[in-house]
């Protein structure tokens, strides 16, 4: 990826990311054994579809976008989880997972938010961080709730 990239290229990182989201959600719902964890990972895909439309709409130009803001060096690998999860992983594993991958987002959008000149779309960047953040919350609460009330 370029270390200079237009708003478009940043929106259009920002939907694939989502998608990914949603798909990660889908699948984990699907094999989960716990019907509230599996509901809350449906939960967390529809929200990642939202934020992939709000994203969808800025792009389609809903909104007003700079075309010719850059942005230097997004180190991309620092918004990725560094291993995936098994299809034979536990309860915690998922939940661990599922924190650090709404880390990485959140870090991402706050990264993008601080290297745009354009308030609309930092101010939609940091939203987003924000939904994220809550997320990571709802998954340390059930983790708290539910793997370290056990311990």
């Amino acid at each position: 990826m370029s270390k200079n990239m237009t708003i478009d290229e940043i929106l259009d990182f920002a939907i694939e990311q989502e998608q990914g989201a949603v798909d990660l959600y889908t699948g984990l719902a699907e094999t989960a054994k716990n019907t509230g964890i599996k509901k809350a990972f449906l939960e967390y895909a529809d929200e990642e579809r939202g934020h992939k439309a709000k994203l969808e709409e800025v792009k389609s130009g809903k909104r007003f976008l700079k075309s010719d803001a850059k942005v230097l060096d997004l180190k991309i690998d620092s918004y990725t989880v560094e291993q995936e999860l098994g299809p034979d992983a536990d309860y915690q594993s998922t939940l661990l997972f599922a924190m650090k991958k709404e880390k990485a987002a959140f870090r991402l959008y706050t990264d993008l938010a601080a290297k745009t000149d354009d308030a609309s779309i930092r101010d939609l960047l940091l939203g987003l961080a924000q939904e994220e953040a809550k997320h990571k919350l709802r998954f340390e609460l059930e983790y708290d709730e539910n793997i370290l009330a056990e311990n």
